[in-house]
C-alpha cells in the first residue's frame, strides 16, 4: 500500500463512540464492544460459525494464559 492511499482501518475513529451512554468507555471496553458487534455480524451473515469461532477463542486464551504462566514461572525462578 502507497503511502498516499488511506485503508479501510484508517476510517476507523475509536474516539468517535466514547460518550454515547454519556459515561466514558475505556479503551478496552470500546474494543470488546466493538468486537463483539463483529463478530454477531459475521455470525449473522452466515461468514463465521460462532461454535467454531468460540471453541478457537478459547484454546487461543488457553494457550496464551499457559504461555504467560510458564513466563511468570521463570522469572520467579
Amino acid at each position: 500500500m502507497g503511502l498516499n492511499k488511506k485503508s479501510h482501518a484508517d476510517d476507523l475513529d475509536l474516539g468517535t463512540y466514547k460518550k454515547v451512554t454519556g459515561k466514558e468507555l475505556t479503551v478496552s471496553e470500546e474494543i470488546s464492544t466493538r468486537l463483539s458487534t463483529l463478530i454477531e455480524l459475521l455470525v449473522d451473515k452466515g461468514i463465521i460459525n460462532k461454535r467454531e469461532y468460540e471453541s478457537r477463542v478459547a484454546m487461543h486464551l488457553h494457550e496464551i494464559s499457559k504461555a504467560t504462566a510458564f513466563e511468570e514461572i521463570d522469572e520467579e525462578l
